[in-house]
């Protein structure tokens, strides 16, 4: 298999929204090309692609979870077959541990267990209650998490605590397609260290770069003073019942994404057909899904302007030097399409400069002339959009 990156680039453009907010509640910003911009972090792009209906339909079975919640998982589970609480939390704990290091617990107990007393002879202080809940977030691989469950079972229906051996749930070579993207990070704990001292070699390199999405204009947050109505209120009554302000935001949107794709094939354990359908979800995600902060209330409910999709072995580069100098409205274009110019422009320029020995192909919903961007496509009656997504999986395989 050749080509080996995919790099997409996405225009899109959100009317008032609060799509990803700061410490403040206010959607984020960046300053680029010395200018102030609305930007969506890639953590919140990430996770609304994830956990999307485009990836649950396409994917379904190759899905992962983010979660601290291992050990409930498992205790679930063996309380589910019968197990006893107490037995089922401490062995709930030992299958945590395989993931990562116990949460200390709320509130204290006796450190030997004794009973409080005004004496208070014997005790050794108070130390944390046990959890079974680790300290950071661990990406679940699918095959993990049927291995936590199926562990859990058997150990409720043996009432046998669990073997060194059975307590191996780490998989290396996964079929869960939004791990094989976006990879994980996994250590050894200082406390526990030779017994977890193999854990980081289960860590998984993310096939998938993704970048801040960023305005190609000049774009600041606006705060919105709204109120509400008390409908019980008396008629001689006035006034409202709530006051408040909400930030927003609007405008049109770079996104960058990245992928090796010969790293995601070798992350799920040489599966190029799954490897083909993931590649054809996220560009269908990346076009049409946006993170769901505020959502009731923007209904920021988006697609992108403009596409472009290129394969190439070449060193990957982002696009977003073409809005260094904020993009305008003019009298003829309004600003996705000049977007759609500037972007155009810098790519024609990067091939004068650079060469390009790939392929490339685009849609263009906006009036921007895009004609001459293709290379080495040939286009076909379909839409533009359904051809991008098998493009983008081109060489790999046919999706099942």
């Amino acid at each position: 298999m050749n080509e080996r990156f995919l790099q997409l680039h996405f225009l899109t453009s959100y009317g008032p929204s609060n799509l990803n907010r700061d410490d403040l509640g206010m959607p984020k910003t960046a300053i680029f090309g010395n200018a102030p911009r609305l930007r969506v972090s890639s953590q919140a792009l990430k996770r609304a692609w994830r956990t999307s209906d485009v990836f649950e339909t396409a994917l379904a079975g190759h899905l992962g979870r983010r979660t601290k919640k291992i050990g409930a998982l498992a205790m679930e589970e063996m309380l589910r077959h019968g197990l006893d609480e107490k037995l089922a939390f401490e062995w709930s704990k030992l299958i945590a541990q395989a993931f990562g290091k116990l949460k200390e617990g709320d509130g204290e107990e006796s450190a030997d267990g004794a009973e409080g007393g005004s004496s208070g002879k014997g005790r050794k202080g108070k130390a944390k209650k046990a959890s079974n809940e680790v300290e950071t977030l661990v990406f679940l691989g699918h095959e993990e998490e049927q291995a936590v469950l199926a562990l859990a079972k058997t150990l409720a229906e043996s009432r046998k605590s669990p073997t060194p051996d059975q307590l191996n749930l780490l998989r290396r070579d996964s079929a869960t397609a939004d791990l094989a993207l976006f990879g994980r990070m996994l250590t050894a704990d200082k406390t526990r260290k030779e017994e977890t001292a193999d854990r980081p070699r289960f860590s998984v390199e993310g096939a998938a770069q993704v970048a801040h999405a960023i305005t190609v204009h000049r774009a600041v947050p606006e705060d919105d003073f709204f109120t509400a109505v008390d409908d019980l209120n008396a008629g001689d009554e006035t006034g409202s019942g709530h006051l408040g302000e909400l930030g927003f935001g609007a405008g049109v949107f770079y996104l960058y994404v990245c992928v090796d794709r010969h790293l995601l094939v070798k992350n799920l354990g040489g599966d190029t057909a799954l490897a083909a359908r993931t590649l054809q979800a996220l560009a269908e995600a990346v076009a049409s899904v946006a993170p769901s902060g505020k959502q009731r209330s923007f209904a920021s409910n988006a697609r992108a302007s403009f596409g472009l999709a290129e394969l190439g072995d070449e060193t990957p580069r982002q696009l977003s030097a073409a809005f260094l100098k904020p993009v305008a409205e003019s009298s003829d274009l309004d600003v996705a399409s000049r977007a759609v110019d500037a972007l155009g422009e810098l790519v024609r320029r990067f091939d004068a400069v650079y060469g390009f020995e790939g392929r490339r192909l685009h849609f263009n919903a906006t009036v921007a002339d895009t004609e001459g961007l293709d290379i080495g496509v040939e286009p076909d009656s379909r839409p533009r959009f359904r051809q991008l997504i098998d493009f983008v999986a081109s060489g790999l395989g046919a999706a099942e």
